[in-house]
């Protein structure tokens, strides 16, 4: 059985992908990190049902920060599947939306290595639409393949539940109640919104950097999109 904990190197040898990724940060400035979104996450575990958000910025009615930074958000429940949402803000419809070939806990337990490289590579070659208007991709975390997902075309009623929920927060991270306050067999709805600094390679390859809401240097989390030639 190959380990949980896999390396964000592993198979990433993708030339597009290569020529996104960015220099880690040193063992000594992951470590100066006290706090952050990505830790938060991995405190979900402990999280209480008492604890139903956990917003680091409240819920404004404005965006607190009126720059080109991309907002993503991570959510699904604990015993289920992970969402990847992408807005132009929080006010914003989702321009990409897919749910992700791996359960929440995986991705917590990947979490422990302070930091997750997600990698969708779309198949398609006939290249008539934009990168991130393709359906199919193929789904990688930190070099393992996870398997196969299609973009949303419509949001779910959960995922459009979240989405509502989240207008406006810039960034947090905790548990949120879930439709009709019904816990679901799959246990409680987390979630995981920051904002993320996105950076064209061409018109097959992007990438997403998380920023870091207390200024540590270097990204925690980063997601690639890349089309095959």
């Amino acid at each position: 059985m190959p380990p949980v904990h896999s390396s964000p190197y592993f198979q990433m040898d993708n030339p597009a992908i290569l020529s996104l990724l960015r220099p880690t940060p040193g063992e000594k400035q992951r470590k100066s990190s006290s706090g952050g979104l990505l830790r938060m996450f991995k405190l979900f575990p402990m999280l209480t049902s008492g604890c139903k958000m956990v917003a680091l910025l409240g819920r404004p009615r404005k965006p607190l920060l009126k720059d080109s930074a991309t907002t993503g958000t991570i959510f699904g429940y604990r015993k289920g599947r992970v969402c990847l949402a992408i807005q132009d803000d929080p006010h914003c419809v989702p321009l990409f939306v897919i749910e992700l070939p791996m359960l929440t806990s995986l991705l917590q337990k990947e979490m422990a290595s302070d930091i997750v490289r997600i990698a969708l590579e779309s198949e398609t070659k006939t290249h008539k639409k934009k990168l991130l208007e393709e359906f199919v991709w193929a789904v990688y975390c930190n070099g393992r393949k996870m398997g196969y997902s299609i973009r949303r075309k419509q949001l779910s009623e959960d995922e459009l539940h979240v989405m509502q929920l989240l207008r406006g927060v810039s960034m947090g991270a905790g548990v949120l109640p879930g439709p009709n306050e019904k816990e679901t067999a799959d246990g409680e709805l987390t979630y995981m919104r920051a904002r993320f600094e996105r950076v064209v390679g061409s018109k097959d390859s992007e990438a997403l950097y998380m920023i870091n809401p207390d200024g540590a240097a270097g990204p925690e989390l980063s997601i690639f999109f890349v089309r095959a030639h």
